[in-house]
């Protein structure tokens, strides 16, 4: 890209913690492009993300490149990439690096800092890490836009519990493959068995283990700290086994933004998770539980960095200006790499150096050098392995011989052994895999490609069946492989909804929902049971939503435990947060049906509950239609805007009604409203059916924990409130709070009235009239406002209302106030805007 067009490319800099929708973020606006690249920091992340293409765009369109594995058509426009591997010369419209806070790691972070400083799409380049990085990201490139994301859910520390304890759909993460074994093994003594995973681990294995896991055959997941970056797993709870690493270097303590890298894996999208220690590991510090919990995390103030113009006219050039030091502040010279370290080595072989004399010799020996150290024996063995291959790609022919290769990949042709051997095999076909990635190394590279790909996956299958069956109960696991055959648990249901598995009564289907019986065997033995009892559910769930599509209307009611019922079973629920009178349905259960049988059910009962809503609610839906037509004068728009958003009832002294004209009320009069002394309410939606719907839909729209619905029997004058209920929640029904007492709406301004005759009734009389004793007529009056007048000579003792004061709005509706001052400026013919509801994040 020339300066030109890099001075126009936009750069922006997504941070955030983990579960904030970066990645996913990142995939969306490269597809929006013509063209696009993404650089992520794992394989098996890569892999899954260029499915995700594909299945977006087609094989066509998409390319895979790792260092391992490259399916690039021609005519391919995304390029899915591990960041080592982003073919840089190719332009690109939009190009995104994600996880840049490895930046800062010693063996990795200067391939990460070079994509930062110069890796760009000409259209659009967008980075993608930790808050952390932000200092970096100010310092290094000033002219990038920094965009915030809030992680979707919330984390929280849980404190320590034994592995034995921990709760189902749990993460262990420990350090050593020792430490992993032996927590799986003691989870599958005690717990059914767990998958395991490992960065040692091949993508195919690692895939293989975490499928496990996500189906339920198992419910805890035991793992390295490579969970860390982008695997999307469902997690509920991160167990820390032990909270010191082996860097590569060194054993050192955890630093608090890489527990929260690790612990946020817990949680998805909207749901939230917990962390917590766990075996040996020490308890967390309350100061890093508070920084984890809050995600502030100390900057990161230097990142590693390495020259990226080498030098290649002889190995000393190319040493020294891979020594070059930064001329930037904030970078640091990344020292001890293995590249560097095997060149020092192979610098000192004379016999070797002999053959490198060429600039194009010395770029040669520099790429046997980068040859990654998948084996992990000792620095001199790997310095051999490069050696060797250097020797071979330095010599006349160029090549590494096929006869050695051959001899290599059939020796590790192997599946037998124990899970040591297995994984030593993957890690030196790894090796290989790698090698058949270089098309200037091997002769017959598309034939070694497709050899080396084939045994590494043979070899990560073997790993996969041995862990299973190390670390999962084999009986378990034996009754919950059984699922898949035909003839495996015989299970029925019977005329009445009850269902068997091999005779035994497992659970009830009730209505579209299986209700598993408690006293049926917990655990995985448990699942598999209830998963053969959905399996034999399936053809009598299809039916039953087949007669809920084809229901009459008689057949359907709306319960006071906001439920929609046919033929007296519970198949739905009012969806929580949807507008009063535009309500939706969630379907109870027939959770494994087909789409298009549970759209067809729920459209059916949605197209039923709007009809309900036409006629139950008709003057609030007509007071509607008016307000959206512009059919009302526009002093009296505001009013309807706000009894339309608040179920068709409003407290007086919150309203500003003195610049109503006379030719506003009587509009809002023709459509039912009336403007009480205490209530502006429309008297038909009290009547008993309009209300027990008015409360349901509100319970539903407003109300987000479980809490019962406020419904008053039919004809009741006034009810004691069991417990606090709010204004609105009263409105809704019909009724409002005095207090603890829960009086009628039109029966307020009835008794209002009755205050203003002369002489006032009794007390007796006027309790009589809102269906209370008299003792509680005081508590009653006081929270309307009114004030008990002592006896003077003058007058008998009365009740006397304070002068109404216009209190301010309350908080909650302060939106829906500026909507309704705007709606009374509009003029006559004019829309006036609809209001955006908030979603709760």
């Amino acid at each position: 890209m020339n300066a030109r067009a890099r001075s126009r490319a936009v750069i922006k800099a997504v941070l955030g913690p983990t579960n904030t929708g970066k990645t996913h973020l990142a995939i969306e606006r490269m597809l929006g492009h013509a063209s696009g690249m993404i650089g992520l920091p794992l394989r098996l992340l890569a892999r899954e993300v260029y499915d995700r293409v594909v299945a977006a765009k087609g094989e066509a369109a998409a390319a895979l490149i790792t260092g391992e594995e490259k399916i690039a058509p021609e005519s391919a426009r995304y390029f899915v990439c591990t960041v080592e591997a982003m073919p840089l010369d190719r332009a690109v419209e939009f190009l995104a690096v994600d996880e840049i806070q490895v930046a800062r790691d010693l063996d990795r972070g200067h391939v990460f800092t070079e994509r930062i400083l110069n890796a760009r799409g000409f259209g659009e380049t967008m980075l993608l890490g930790s808050d952390t990085m932000r200092p970096m990201i100010k310092k290094l490139l000033p002219e990038a836009e920094i965009i915030r994301r809030e992680r979707m859910s919330t984390l929280a520390y849980a404190g320590p519990k034994k592995i034995t304890k921990l709760p189902k759909r749990s993460a262990v993460v420990a350090f050593s493959a020792e430490e992993v074994y032996a927590i799986a093994e003691l989870l599958r003594r005690h717990r059914g068995g767990a998958a395991v995973v490992m960065g040692a681990l091949s993508p195919r294995t690692r895939n293989a283990q975490v499928k496990l896991y996500q189906d339920g055959e198992v419910d805890f997941l035991v793992a390295t700290d490579a969970i860390g970056m982008g695997l999307n797993m469902d997690v509920d709870h991160v167990a820390f086994a032990s909270r010191r690493k082996f860097d590569g270097r060194t054993w050192r303590d955890l630093r608090p933004d890489e527990i929260s890298q690790i612990a946020g894996r817990a949680g998805r999208f909207t749901r939230d998770g917990s962390f917590g220690e766990t075996g040996e590991c020490e308890p967390f510090d309350e100061e890093i539980v508070e920084r984890v919990e809050a995600h502030e995390f100390e900057s990161i103030e230097a990142i590693q960095w390495r020259n990226e113009v080498l030098k290649f006219g002889s190995v000393e050039a190319l040493i020294a200006s891979l020594e070059k030091p930064p001329d930037r502040p904030g970078l640091m010279r990344v020292r001890g790499a293995d590249d560097e370290a095997v060149l020092r080595v192979l610098a000192a072989d004379d016999d070797l150096m002999d053959r490198v004399r060429s600039p194009e010799q010395v770029r040669r020996l520099w790429e046997a050098c980068q040859l990654p150290d998948f084996r992990k024996l000792s620095q001199d063995e790997h310095a051999r392995l490069a050696g060797r291959i250097a020797g071979y790609i330095l010599s006349a022919k160029g090549r590494v011989p096929s006869e050695w290769v051959a001899a290599e990949v059939e020796r590790l042709d192997r599946s037998e052994g124990d899970l040591d051997a297995l994984h030593a095999r993957l890690a030196n076909i790894r090796t290989w895999t790698y090698a058949a990635s270089r098309p200037d190394w091997l002769q017959d590279v598309e034939e070694w490609r497709a050899r080396t790909r084939e045994v590494e996956d043979r070899l990560s299958d073997a790993l996969h069946n041995a862990l299973t069956q190390r670390f999962i109960d084999r009986r378990t696991s034996a009754l919950l492989k059984s699922l898949k055959r035909e003839d495996a648990l015989l299970a029925g249901i019977s005329e009445d909804g009850e269902v068997t598995v091999e005779g035994h009564f497992v659970g009830r289907l009730e209505g579209l929902e299986f209700k598993p019986d408690p006293r049926t065997t917990s655990g995985l033995e448990g699942r598999a049971v209830r998963n053969a009892a959905l399996r034999a559910l399936r053809p009598e769930v299809s039916r039953r939503l087949m007669g809920i599509a084809h229901a009459a209307d008689e057949e359907i009611e709306l319960g006071k435990d906001a439920r929609l019922r046919v033929s007296s079973a519970p198949v739905a629920k009012l969806a929580p947060g949807a507008p009063v009178l535009k309500p939706r349905l969630e379907l109870i259960g027939a959770d494994q049906a087909a789409e298009p049988e549970r759209n067809a059910a729920r459209e059916r009962l949605e197209r039923w509950l709007a009809q309900m809503v036409a006629h139950d609610l008709r003057p609030l839906v007509s007071l509607e239609a008016a307000w959206r037509d512009n059919k009302l004068p526009s002093d009296a728009r505001g009013l309807a805007f706000r009894l339309i958003e608040n179920a068709g009832a409003l407290d007086a002294a919150h309203e500003d009604i003195e610049h109503v004209t006379e030719a506003g009320r009587a509009a809002l009069a023709r459509h039912g409203v009336r403007i009480g002394r205490h209530s502006i309410y429309l008297p038909a939606l009290i009547k008993p059916r309009a209300a027990h719907t008015l409360a349901l839909l509100w319970h539903a729209a407003h109300v987000n924990k479980p809490h019962p619905v406020f419904v008053a029997r039919p004809g009741a004058l006034s009810l004691a409130l069991i417990e606090q209920r709010s204004w609105a929640e009263c409105a809704a029904a019909g009724y409002r709070a005095c207090g603890r007492i829960a009086v009628r709406l039109d029966l307020v301004e009835r008794l209002a009235e009755a205050l203003e005759a002369q002489p006032q009734p009794s007390d007796a009389a006027l309790a009589r009239l809102i269906g209370r004793p008299a003792r509680e007529l005081g508590a009653i009056l006081s929270a309307l406002g009114y004030r008990r007048v002592a006896q003077t000579e003058a007058a008998p003792a009365h009740w006397r209302r304070a002068p109404p004061r216009r209190r301010k709005p309350r908080p909650a509706p302060a939106a829906e106030n500026a909507f309704s001052a705007l709606a009374n400026l509009l003029p006559p013919g004019a829309e006036a805007p609809r209001r955006r509801r908030s979603v709760p994040s």
